[in-house]
């Protein structure tokens, strides 16, 4: 063995040792959400507060709280509430988030996303081993591309929360998938370190590739974000209607930002990143007519990342159509990823064309 072949093999180990790593202080960052959302399960008389520092007059006036003050009383104003729904909506102002506004649960919710930094700093680090140990964009094959993928995913994430937004209530349901994913691609989906097969020989993977991850992991985000808002959604319907929700419903459910702020989030996540995703099908059609000698022949990859792609028009279009607003438009939403999801693992595993590249 030749010190180039030695010295890749080491790069691979260590990639190896770190994407473990990384799935250890994913797992405690896992812990930390729970215990976030376990120590921001408020109290009755919490949520009796709550619920009176979130009322506003039906006349629209301030509250005014009268404090005893030695020498004599101050009058204390509280500014009108401005929630987010829209005219004509439920009126519902967003709830507390995971740690349900107690000191106990920010704090876990704190050292979960400290924990989730430096996963994905170990993370990164194992996706940058692997480029190095083979010497070219580390998505050759489904292992390549899971790991990296995740890393985008919680990357995004990040980024997010670095932008001062109210997206915290993500990070149980994603570091679970990312453990998952990871969990997927290193015990069924791995493959050692290999040069890529002559077709993939290109700048194009560079950009071809690395788009589509971006997309499937906002998708992603996006994903979550409606699936969230249905829950939401039938919360504070069944409120409205005089029912009373569950416990685990009333402890969870009334946490999460507001159903109208979650199909915003959504909406906004998804017609983002749309375009990009449609850079994608352009330049792999690019890529594929200077491999193959044709622009389009109707491989199951491209013709499931077409159909993704009208899934997601139209979700969008729905956005626009007033009769398919809302728990219509988010099933459109779901169904999108879930052609997304199929065209990675589906197509890759299941379906034989020129884009098998899995490796598995």
């Amino acid at each position: 063995m030749n010190l180039a072949a030695a010295t890749n093999e080491n790069l691979a180990n260590i990639s190896n040792t770190l994407i473990y790593s990384s799935m250890a202080v994913y797992m405690l960052a896992f812990f930390a959400h729970i215990a976030e959302w376990v120590f921001g399960s408020r109290s009755k008389v919490g949520r009796t507060a709550a619920a009176l520092q979130n009322s506003s007059a039906a006349d629209g006036s301030t509250v005014k709280v009268q404090v005893a003050q030695q020498g004599g009383t101050a009058v204390l104003e509280r500014p009108k509430v401005v929630t987010r729904s829209a005219a004509g909506t439920r009126d519902v102002p967003d709830g507390p988030g995971a740690a349900g506004g107690t000191f106990k649960g920010d704090l876990w919710g704190r050292i979960a996303v400290s924990l989730t930094v430096v996963a994905f700093a170990v993370e990164t680090g194992g996706v940058v081993a692997r480029a190095l140990s083979v010497q070219r964009a580390p998505w050759g094959n489904m292992y390549e591309f899971s790991i990296t993928f995740s890393t985008v995913a919680v990357g995004a994430y990040l980024v997010l929360l670095a932008l001062k937004k109210n997206v915290r209530w993500i990070g149980l349901l994603l570091v679970t998938t990312v453990l998952l994913d990871l969990g997927v691609a290193t015990t069924w989906l791995y493959t050692d370190s290999d040069q890529l097969v002559p077709a993939l020989h290109s700048y194009w993977l560079w950009i071809h590739v690395s788009t589509a991850i971006i997309c499937g992991a906002i998708f992603y985000l996006g994903a979550v974000g409606t699936l969230l808002y249905l829950f939401r959604d039938s919360y504070e319907n069944k409120i409205a209607n005089g029912g009373t929700p569950g416990k685990f419903a009333s402890s969870v459910l009334e946490r999460l930002p507001a159903a109208k702020t979650l199909d915003t989030f959504s909406y906004r996540i998804n017609a983002a990143v749309f375009p990009l995703w449609t850079f994608t099908i352009i330049a792999g059609a690019i890529w594929a007519g200077d491999a193959w000698g044709r622009y389009w022949g109707w491989d199951p990859k491209e013709v499931w990342s077409f159909i993704t792609w009208v899934a997601y028009a139209a979700y969008l279009h729905a956005r626009a159509t007033a009769g398919w607003k809302g728990r219509k438009a988010a099933y459109l939403a779901l169904v999108a990823f879930g052609c997304w999801l199929f065209n990675y693992y589906g197509v890759n595993i299941f379906v034989t064309g020129k884009h098998s590249y899995a490796g598995v």
